[in-house]
């Protein structure tokens, strides 16, 4: 079983999808629009919506990032997209290099929260927003830190 980090986008997911390929250095894109399935003759999309994106999913180290955009049509059932902290995406892996060329790539056109540096629980720890208002934390080594406290506990 995989847990996969899915966002929502407000018609510009063709862009996202753009910006972290190249950013995140990703060995598999797959994205189908709207366009590419079968339409209900009884409730045809209008032409801008059939070129959003209905699915995606970008491969990255080993993880999976999943992404679609919300159809103006649809908000009457799903309501306005709302940018907010809810949700945010963490990536943990032991290559700092890898981490910090990642975190470098996301942040262009965004901003930092918490730079990159070693913290009390990682030795390679950041925040950052990216410029489609996406929060991003990188932890070189969440599991050991949960590990030892949770050890210590016991």
């Amino acid at each position: 079983m995989s847990v996969i980090t899915y966002v929502n986008f407000d018609g510009n997911t063709e862009q996202v999808i753009a910006f972290y390929s190249e950013a995140l250095h990703a060995s598999e894109v797959k994205k189908v629009k709207f366009k590419d399935i079968p339409q209900d003759p009884n409730y045809p999309l209008p032409e801008n919506e059939q070129n959003m994106i209905m699915e995606s999913s970008l491969e990255f180290a080993g993880g999976k990032i999943m992404m679609s955009d919300i159809l103006p049509s649809m908000k009457k059932v799903t309501g306005e997209l709302v940018k907010g902290n809810n949700i945010l995406i963490s990536i943990v892996m032991d290559d700092k290099q890898t981490l910090q060329n990642y975190f470098a790539n996301l942040s262009v056109g965004g901003y930092v929260i918490m730079p990159l540096s070693e913290m009390p629980w990682s030795s390679c720890f950041g925040m950052l927003v990216d410029k489609f208002g996406v929060t991003w934390k990188f932890n070189s080594d969440a599991d050991k830190f949960l590990d030892r406290v949770l050890s210590n506990q016991q």
